[in-house]
């Protein structure tokens, strides 16, 4: 007879993410993909070219833990340029395989059994499950449309002993908030005098719109001394399929978050690593972002300006938050498996990122899709 285990889950919680779950159900129905936060387009030919170049080259074979140097060099030389911030590319930059990992190697470096770890949500749905494995109780703070600003007074009412790290995510996701100077100045208020880390997921760093700017939990001296920052070449070079990171952080937090690091992937995929290398030396590369994704976003928000939905233009990120509270009363996730069935287009509900599954009746959609994705499927929610 079979011997049949039954496992205790950490994760009780956790079935299978909605990203999943949605471009799944969009391939399915042959449904517009405009729920999972992946290009419709591919990466530039320039860059593959290279890929092909050193992988004919003999570069495959495992990297180096910590990334290879040209990278970690190009990094730290970007970051200069762009944040006039200068993190040590031998002891202070770390390549991994994907934020994802560099969110959960940060949590795990810091947070013990009992530490409180604030997030602010709607939230991603990696950061809490990251706490829960590690012992760690997630304490958090609601954002509420529909500027989801964070109210700084409530978070010094959340920090006790027992503190031991604040998540952050600018630009936002889901909703394309991004955080103000004046933001961080409050942040810092709260944390200067206090053992509290920063994990900061900024993995739209390039991506936003109307002349703001990413202001960088790097970029004041108090929070740049405890953060963690986590960033995606994916996101940056329209490859989010190479699960290619990385994370920036002082050489006594990058020393601990190496020692995690080094039993979950060890290294990440070497000819990409050094593709990257040298397309990251030439800024225009990153530079023009910004206007790339704002003419999507442009052209997805013109498209549904005569539907019923409202919308404030989302500041930054690949993602447009829509409210249809005019249209409809359906729970959130109802109406987007619905609307994936009945007229092809694909979101995701912004439910999911809430520990209670509020309900706001709120849709999110990436525009980062090809131009005829997007006018097609503005066309068809107008029809709503």
């Amino acid at each position: 007879m079979t011997k049949t285990f039954s496992i205790p889950t950490k994760l009780p919680y956790a079935g299978t993410t909605i990203f999943t779950v949605m471009s799944k159900l969009a391939a399915d129905e042959n449904a517009f993909n405009l729920s999972q936060g992946f290009p419709s387009f591919d990466c530039s030919p320039e860059l593959t070219g290279l890929v092909d170049h050193y992988m004919k080259k003999g570069f495959n074979q495992y990297s180096p833990m910590s990334g290879i140097t040209p990278l970690k060099e190009s990094l730290a030389e970007k970051t200069s340029l762009v944040y006039g911030v200068d993190y040590h590319p031998d002891t202070e930059v770390t390549i991994v395989s994907g934020a994802t990992e560099a969110i959960f190697c940060a949590v795990t470096a810091v947070v013990h059994p009992g530490d409180e770890v604030i997030l602010f949500e709607p939230a991603y749905d990696s950061y809490r499950p990251a706490i829960d494995i590690n012992g760690g109780v997630p304490v958090y703070i609601t954002l509420n449309a529909p500027d989801f600003a964070i109210d700084w007074e409530l978070v010094r009412t959340k920090i006790t002993p027992k503190t031991k790290a604040i998540m952050i995510n600018t630009p936002h996701n889901p909703v394309g908030t991004v955080l103000s100077r004046q933001d961080l100045e409050q942040l810092a208020a709260i944390v200067k005098d206090k053992d509290i880390f920063i994990i900061s997921d900024e993995v739209y760093e390039h991506i936003v719109f109307d002349g703001e700017l990413h202001h960088s939990m790097m970029t004041h001296p108090i929070l740049r001394e405890r953060s963690f920052v986590c960033g995606s070449f994916g996101k940056t070079y329209h490859m989010t399929g190479w699960k290619i990171g990385y994370c920036l952080a002082p050489k006594e937090l990058s020393d601990e978050f190496r020692r995690i690091h080094q039993f979950i992937t060890f290294s990440t995929v070497t000819p990409m690593q050094y593709a990257l290398a040298d397309f990251l030396k030439i800024p225009s590369h990153y530079l023009r972002l910004p206007e790339f994704y704002q003419k999507k976003r442009d052209r997805f928000n013109a498209a549904i300006k005569d539907s019923r939905f409202t919308f404030t233009p989302s500041k930054g990120s690949f993602f447009q938050i829509v409210s249809y509270d005019r249209i409809t009363d359906e729970y959130d996730y109802d109406l987007a498996v619905r609307l994936t069935k009945e007229i092809k287009v694909a979101a995701i509900p912004v439910s999911v990122f809430y520990q209670d599954k509020k309900d706001d009746k709120l849709l999110r959609f990436c525009f980062a899709k090809d131009d005829w994705m997007l006018d097609k499927a503005g066309e068809i929610l107008c029809k709503l």
